[in-house]
């Protein structure tokens, strides 16, 4: 496994200040930031939002490291993280956009910031905290002040303070009967670091007399999704539930079976391009690697590991969507201009589509999937029949096709589960 600049910094502190034993002997040890700052900025080194970006020293020996002072960390076996809880089933609730504002895009939301403003405007948030009147009170950066907590850890409950620690906060909104705290990302993820939800939540919970309702927003291809939680022991760092579970949309982003038809009917299959068949089951995480690649211009396999949630046990799953989006021809592999790195962009058809509106966007998204013949030949019968064809049959539907670099049938067994979750997502953009 190729090791980040992370690793390699960190593996050299660990070394120099002997911390396995001392986490060992004591259960955990505290690091200021000026020690760690001998090996690498230490803003880059402990910024861990995902159990997949923690440094592999850490992962191997199930260490976390969280944040107890303006310049001082705390490392120990702690239980920093909670998974996020998918409901495919979910009710999306369709909403609608204040046709009245010209200096807010919400069919080009880019950043944390503009998702939360485009949320907060079309009223997503009052619906979701059943708040009519809301008003923005606080965000940005702010000093924690003083608390302490019980965490868990693999040596039972464990105690930590924190003094003025800095903390950030992506939107804050008052009602009359609570403060909601938004924590948001605009990638998909499997987890949270629950830090993010909890020294903000205890500022203000010390602060006010008001509930606080810490909120854990994601944004991607159009679609909102919100999840409330409470700590029901305020002084436990995982005492979390989740209480509340919504995703919104846009109405202009859904698609009938009429469109669907229309796309089926006016779309010619292509040559098989010399780009591995795609092993890529989510297509949402296709959509949000090219939404991440446009914020960013272009991207390098590192700074997508680093920065984005995509899972340090098997760091091949960025390859596999990296390549995904080559075989639709949205990304394009290039070499970084500074670094001389590995890094795509997005290509013009890539740029063409996620200029689109979000309508647009996914009718494209499907002409693209489905011009090649596996999928198409697939979701025609798919819709033919009312269910999804079986692996075998898919497998049968590929073997027609001149697929590059498939050359057994466990492999195509394999690749055909990516046909089988593609096919799945577009008939889900469908609404009846």
């Amino acid at each position: 496994m190729n090791k980040s600049k992370n690793d390699i910094a960190w593996e050299s502190i660990f070394s120099k200040y002997n911390l396995l034993d001392k986490i060992q002997l004591d259960g955990s040890v505290e690091i200021t930031a000026s020690k760690i700052n001998e090996f690498r900025e230490a803003r880059l080194m402990t910024k861990f939002d995902h159990k997949s970006q923690l440094p592999l020293l850490f992962a191997e020996n199930n260490l976390s490291i969280l944040p107890v002072s303006r310049g001082s960390y705390v490392i120990g076996t702690f239980d920093a993280f909670s998974n996020l809880t998918t409901q495919n089933e979910l009710e999306v609730i369709k909403i609608s956009f204040p046709s009245f504002l010209e200096s807010i895009n919400y069919r080009d939301i880019t950043s944390e910031a503009i998702a939360i403003n485009c949320a907060f405007v079309s009223k997503i948030i009052h619906n979701f905290v059943n708040e009519e009147n809301l008003f923005p009170t606080v965000s940005g950066r702010m000093s924690s002040e003083s608390f302490k907590f019980k965490i868990d850890s693999m040596k039972g409950p464990f105690n930590i303070s924190v003094s003025n620690s800095q903390i950030e906060i992506d939107g804050g909104f008052e009602g009359e009967h609570s403060l909601c705290l938004i924590e948001a990302k605009n990638y998909i993820s499997n987890d949270f670091i629950i830090r993010q939800l909890y020294y903000p939540f205890k500022l203000w919970e010390n602060k006010i007399s008001k509930k606080v309702r810490p909120i854990f927003l994601t944004y991607s291809n159009g679609v909102f999704e919100l999840r409330e939680y409470e700590f029901y022991d305020v002084n436990h760092y995982n005492s979390l539930i989740l209480v509340n579970h919504r995703k919104y949309i846009f109405e202009e982003s859904i698609l009938n079976y009429e469109i669907l038809y229309e796309i089926i009917g006016s779309t010619i299959s292509i040559k098989e391009p010399d780009i591995p068949f795609p092993q890529a089951d989510n297509f949402n995480r296709v959509i949000n690697l090219c939404e991440i690649i446009k914020e960013n211009q272009t991207m390098t396999k590192e700074q997508y590991l680093q920065d984005f949630d995509f899972g340090r046990i098997d760091p091949r799953q960025h390859d596999y969507y990296t390549n995904a989006a080559r075989y639709l021809g949205l990304v394009e592999r290039i070499k970084d201009p500074i670094t001389h790195e590995t890094a795509y962009t997005l290509s013009s058809i890539g740029k063409n589509v996620m200029n689109l509106s979000l309508m647009e966007r996914q009718k494209e998204f499907i002409r693209l999937i489905i011009s090649h013949y596996p999928f198409k030949k697939t979701l025609e019968l798919c819709l033919q029949n009312g269910e999804m064809p079986s692996k075998a049959k898919i497998v049968e539907i590929m073997k027609r096709s001149n697929l590059y670099n498939i050359n057994s049938n466990s492999t195509y067994f394999r690749r055909s589960s990516t046909v089988f979750s593609w096919t799945n997502w577009i008939v889900e953009q469908v609404e009846d």
